[in-house]
């Protein structure tokens, strides 16, 4: 995956003939036609403190795991050198060359001082470019001399402070590159904006379901209303029943008990009379 991470810096030594200009050539610098893929690596600092590589991926920045990354950089600074500058003392003919998940970004004096750094996909070339143009003043005054002859690798120990001074400086791009900045500040407020909306539409998406089951809630409720006269209408009818009931079995006992009790007094009011009436005719007689 690519990132936005600076990985290294190198420096090299581009190996070509001096030419006095003419066609195919820098004036007072390397002829380009001489360049011819050859360059010296003179000093190399890793910032990422690992080694890169792509193992079984074609066309990789790095190739394989063993081989060794900054081989490699030279190898694509070998295949297309930049263009050579008449100008002493500047750095220019800058390059991007990019792989799958890195790209690196170069550039060379009309001395053949080829300067390069290894950054993510994400990280802003232009940004680069700012770190080799800034980087090349001070590294060309204390080993420009030393540059022209030195051996492979005979720069890195003495050149890793101010490589590592600036990786550390470049490390961040949004600190260094106002539009860098401004992206990421564009970023963080598209986030936030993002974040708002879905929050937003989260937000319509409860008050819609609220609505629906406020509405779900009131047929209910209205239903349940309903119902509940019809509950009541049928309590009052049967309420009425059972007082029916009630009532004529109330009535019903009554009558059994009532009945032979009266039939009883009746029949002993009878006899009575019929005693007092013989009790008085017997006087009489």
């Amino acid at each position: 995956m690519s990132d936005n991470k600076l990985r290294c810096a190198l420096v090299y030594r581009l190996e070509g003939g001096r030419s006095t200009g003419g066609a195919g050539e820098s004036g007072d610098g390397i002829a380009l036609s001489n360049l011819g893929g050859s360059c010296t690596l003179l000093a190399k600092y890793d910032h990422a403190s690992e080694l890169e590589s792509h193992a079984g991926s074609s066309g990789g920045l790095y190739g394989d795991k063993e081989k060794n990354y900054a081989d490699a950089v030279g190898m694509v600074i070998g295949g297309d050198a930049p263009a050579g500058i008449s100008d002493e003392g500047t750095i220019g003919g800058f390059k991007v060359v990019q792989s799958d998940v890195h790209q690196v970004i170069y550039g060379a004096d009309s001395d053949g001082l080829c300067i390069a750094v290894v950054t993510g996909l994400k990280y802003p070339s232009r940004t680069a470019i700012q770190m080799l143009t800034e980087l090349y003043t001070p590294y060309s005054e204390q080993f420009g001399l030393q540059a022209k002859s030195a051996t492979n690798g005979a720069l890195t120990k003495k050149s890793k402070k101010l490589l590592t001074e600036y990786c550390k400086k470049y490390d961040d791009s949004s600190k260094v590159d106002k539009a860098s900045a401004l992206n990421s500040k564009v970023e963080v407020v598209k986030g936030q904006m993002q974040d708002n909306i879905a929050a937003m539409l989260k937000n319509t998406e409860q008050a819609e379901t609220l609505a629906e089951r406020s509405n779900q809630l009131n047929e209910q409720a209205n239903v349940f209303q309903k119902k509940s006269k019809d509950l009541r209408k049928q309590m009052r009818c049967k309420n009425i029943k059972m007082t029916i009931i009630l009532v004529s079995l109330v009535v019903g006992i009554l009558v059994i008990v009532l009945v032979p009790l009266i039939m009883r007094a009746k029949k002993a009011a009878s006899g009575d009379r019929l005693l007092r009436g013989a009790f008085l005719e017997e006087l009489e007689a």
